[in-house]
């Protein structure tokens, strides 16, 4: 009896014995750069606070704001840490937790710094809804900071009594946020704020987090009367909304020069034109769009395409998932997800495999990062030259080349845009 309570209490008390993997080993289907990088990784958890910012409900007075933040690190190796789990709610509230490559509170690996990326969830979201992304980042030698965005994430909305929650918020401060967290760590003691590399920064953003993302390096907002009528605001709001709303750079003059790169993930707003194409089409930090081709969320040919085509960066890329819809930025459902036509909604691909997807992003992903972040000539040759990632059989019975880091004749259905 005494050997089965003890194995009881282990079950109950050890987070990671009932964690779910999401992940499988498929080594032939991994293209080369979603292999893990050579440091161990580590994740930690903080709290920031952002002072006297505009409240999301009176939009006049101040007040600080709060921000759970998740980061992965390069780290030293430990045998007796833990690896980590993360914990999170459906749409639905219904708890899960994950298992994670990376290891809980590990040694920062501090005798040299790393680029910091920050990374932003959608409307609703959590800061872990991408931690494929943050854990294979930080393992190829980056500080990667994933956001709960107060008022955004899943267990701060009620989709029964108030389904509009928090998107008033999500609109004002998903830019603001993200410049927050550079600005944060670039003022950071301790071994994580010595081994950040603020001047060297790049941001990326899912879904709502990509509308902050295009602000945040210059794509300015431009709300009008008829966007707030369409978003069901109060009329006599919008002189009032307006003003706060369209704001560029992350709430700063302009754009803080530390981004070296931002990548949009299904960025919401363009359909409705919220972002100004004078300032698009202004725009100089490197960028690359992620969409899916039937995204009925944010819009594709009016949506993330027409983002695409409006920004003037001189090095700007999209890389579009054949029929895939809005769900290309998040980590697979998990088992619990699947009780629920709503919760499955926030997740699955009907076409796709969302691991599939998630080891395309890292691999592209990493490239872009470490192209314009790192400034890694080897890496940019990982950025496609030809748009379509099927190879043609010719008649000689050859293929065409395979993308750079892809196995011959594993690749379908993705395209890739490059200016010029």
């Amino acid at each position: 009896k005494l050997i089965l309570l003890l194995t009881v209490a282990l079950v109950i008390t050890s987070p990671a014995y009932s964690a779910e993997q999401l992940y499988t080993e498929q080594p032939m289907l991994t293209p080369s750069l979603a292999a893990s990088g050579k440091w161990p990784v580590g994740v930690t958890t903080m709290i920031a606070s952002n002072p006297d910012q505009i409240s999301a409900v009176d939009f006049a007075s101040l007040a600080d704001r709060t921000l759970t933040l998740e980061v992965w690190y390069p780290a030293v190796a430990n045998e007796k840490s833990q690896p980590a789990v993360y914990e999170n709610v459906t749409r639905s509230h219904q708890p899960f937790t994950l298992q994670g490559a990376a290891y809980r509170d590990l040694q920062p690996a501090n005798k040299e710094q790393f680029p910091l990326i920050v990374l932003s969830h959608g409307w609703p979201g959590y800061r872990t809804i991408m931690f494929y992304l943050g854990e294979h980042l930080a393992s190829h030698g980056y500080i990667v900071v994933g956001i709960d965005h107060t008022d955004s994430t899943n267990g701060d909305i009620d989709f029964t009594t108030a389904p509009r929650g928090g998107f008033p918020s999500t609109l004002l401060n998903r830019a603001r946020d993200q410049q927050f967290v550079l600005d944060y760590f670039s003022g950071l003691d301790g071994d994580l704020g010595k081994m950040a590399n603020t001047d060297q920064a790049a941001v990326i953003g899912y879904s709502m987090g990509g509308y902050g993302a295009v602000n945040t390096v210059g794509g300015c907002y431009n709300f009008t009367p008829e966007t707030f009528a369409f978003l069901k605001f109060p009329e006599q709001m919008a002189p009032q909304l307006a003003p706060l709303f369209n704001s560029c750079n992350g709430g700063r003059p302009s754009v803080d020069p530390r981004w070296k790169a931002m990548i949009a993930i299904a960025p919401w707003g363009q359909e409705l034109g919220v972002h100004a194409p004078e300032h698009l089409n202004k725009l100089t930090v490197p960028a690359m769009y992620i969409a899916g081709e039937y995204d009925d969320t944010s819009g594709y040919e009016h949506g993330v395409k027409k983002l695409y085509e409006q920004t003037g960066s001189k090095s700007k890329y999209m890389l579009v998932y054949k029929h895939a819809r809005h769900n290309i930025g998040p980590h697979p459902a998990p088992k619990v997800a699947h009780t629920s036509e709503f919760d499955l909604g926030h997740y699955i691909e009907p076409s796709w495999n969302n691991e599939m997807i998630n080891r395309i992003n890292k691999h592209m992903g990493l490239a872009f990062i470490d192209c314009h972040v790192k400034g890694l000539d080897a890496s940019c040759d990982y950025l496609p030259s030809q748009s379509n990632i099927t190879q043609q059989k010719l008649p000689t019975g050859e293929f065409t080349p395979a993308w750079p880091g892809f196995n011959e004749r594993w690749g379908t259905g993705v395209e890739f845009y490059r200016a010029n």
